[in-house]
């Protein structure tokens, strides 16, 4: 009897201790439990959230409007309303601007930069210049004075009234100051192709890139048209006549 008893109290201990056992395993599981694959982690989140921070910057980015195509607007204003002296500054931001970021950050252009200027952009600027001073100014009329002066910049800048005579016994030229110096009104006394102006005091380089241009391509090939039909002209006055050249055809180099 006492033997049962002590038996039966041995079994109920040992299954107390696996009761607690299972019960403490149980809830060791359940408060270590890893979360399942369908539970996003912490680090997860965060991965997403910043991936979709940058995906929207990215986004915005590209969408923002570059500073290389600007608006020819205000210069069409000034040129409109005859301010000449403001379409000039707008003119020269304007070539800054187009010829590429390094132009823009240095706030001048190096003549080797011109070459970026689009043909597109560069006939634009012309065009307006033209339009809106009855062919007197643009980049294209000085070229042809150049042309004409045989790309000699001293006689360009005479022609054009960017210099001015001195008084001295000898005939010396000088540059004149900018501004007070130039003239900012459309009327007769003003020379063809006064403007735009295009800084020479540090040399021609960055004038003669813009003047040799392929924008202006097209006016080399009529220029070079014009002589030949001045050759042939000039062989058939040799033929039908005996009087002296210089008495039957003088070439005009006034403008």
């Amino acid at each position: 009897m006492a033997t049962t008893s002590l038996q039966s109290l041995h079994q109920y201990s040992l299954l107390r201790r696996h009761t607690v056992s299972d019960t403490t395993t149980t809830l060791s599981s359940y408060l270590f439990l890893k979360p399942t694959s369908n539970t996003p982690s912490l680090s997860h989140k965060i991965s997403f959230t910043l991936s979709s921070n940058i995906s929207s910057t990215s986004i915005t980015t590209t969408t923002t409007p570059s500073s290389q195509n600007p608006t020819f607007d205000l210069l069409k204003q000034h040129l409109i309303s005859q301010d000449f002296r403001q379409a000039d500054e707008e003119t020269r931001r304007l070539i800054i601007v187009l010829a590429g970021e390094s132009a823009q950050k240095r706030g001048y252009v190096f003549f080797s930069e011109a070459q970026f200027i689009s043909e597109a952009d560069l006939k634009t600027l012309d065009n307006l210049w033209k339009e809106h001073s009855n062919n007197k100014f643009g980049y294209s009329v000085q070229k042809k004075i150049w042309e004409k002066a045989e790309r000699d910049f001293t006689n360009l800048f005479k022609k054009i009234g960017w210099m001015k005579k001195l008084d001295t016994e000898m005939e010396q030229y000088n540059y004149k100051a900018f501004p007070n110096e130039f003239i900012w009104e459309l009327n007769d006394e003003t020379p063809e192709g006064h403007l735009p102006l295009t800084n020479a005091l540090r040399g021609t380089q960055l004038f003669s890139s813009i003047l040799t241009h392929p924008a202006f391509q097209s006016l080399e090939e009529e220029d070079n048209k014009e002589d030949k039909g001045i050759e042939v002209g000039l062989g058939d006055v040799r033929k039908s006549s005996t009087k002296p050249l210089s008495n039957v055809f003088k070439q005009d180099y006034s403008f």
